[in-house]
């Protein structure tokens, strides 16, 4: 193999990362051995890995060598909010409730959406988190299987699958879309609207090098908003 740009070696790192060539926790080769098989220099090599240990995906601490993240946190240009964290912030209490979770095959829509073939595991969960007892936001996720295995041991009665995969599946690349819509019956259901009703959706997808992990909907009730501060 001959890549002497640090861009296509972070690209093939971050693939092995994905396809679990690299497990969670397991060591990486040190710099002059990835230097010799990229055929590039050990300059070149370093830009790659700090790249990747900037978004989470390894550590990498003096004597010790790098690591494939256990627990990934994102670098802060791209950080994934917690829904407890932001009811709490609000001075509410949380609340969280499993509605569904079960394995399944994802439909053609969702299929496009995350650019898979058909035939790929999924697990799919819906979830109620509330707010001082009242719908907060409902979740709608399909999580692909082969880019997080572990997920098949989750269960998910006793933690979000939002914040499970915040602490388990690191990510490289992320798409975030927010607006208004009628609420499916699904939607009103969980929200205690009516159907068509309007409603505040964010939906997002998530990639690891170019394995989809995973599509989720979050729908709010048409009094939610978006805070940012800076």
């Amino acid at each position: 193999m001959n890549r002497t740009s640090w861009k296509d070696i972070r690209e093939e790192l971050e693939r092995r990362i994905a396809v679990r060539e690299w497990a969670p926790g397991a060591t990486l080769p040190g710099e002059e051995t990835l230097a010799v098989e990229f055929g590039a220099s050990r300059a070149t090599v370093n830009r790659a890995m700090q790249d990747l240990a900037a978004r989470g995906l390894i550590e990498r601490k003096r004597k010790a060598g790098s690591k494939v993240s256990a627990n990934p946190v994102r670098e802060a240009r791209f950080v994934i909010p917690l829904v407890k964290q932001e009811v709490e912030a609000s001075g509410a209490r949380y609340d969280y409730s499993l509605l569904s979770s079960e394995f399944a095959e994802a439909p053609e829509l969702v299929s496009a959406r995350l650019q898979i073939g058909p035939g790929a595991r999924f697990i799919h969960v819906r979830c109620l988190h509330l707010a001082d007892r009242a719908p907060y936001q409902y979740e709608d996720r399909w999580i692909h299987i082969a880019a997080v295995p572990e997920v098949e041991l989750v269960d998910f009665r006793t933690i979000g699958p939002n914040e499970w995969l915040v602490a388990n599946a690191p990510f490289s690349t992320a798409e975030y879309a927010f607006f208004a819509a009628g609420a499916s019956a699904d939607e009103a259901s969980a929200l205690g609207v009516e159907p068509g009703s309007p409603v505040f959706v964010g939906e997002r997808l998530t990639w690891l090098a170019r394995r989809p992990i995973t599509l989720v909907r979050m729908t709010h009730p048409p009094t939610h908003r978006v805070i940012t501060r800076l």
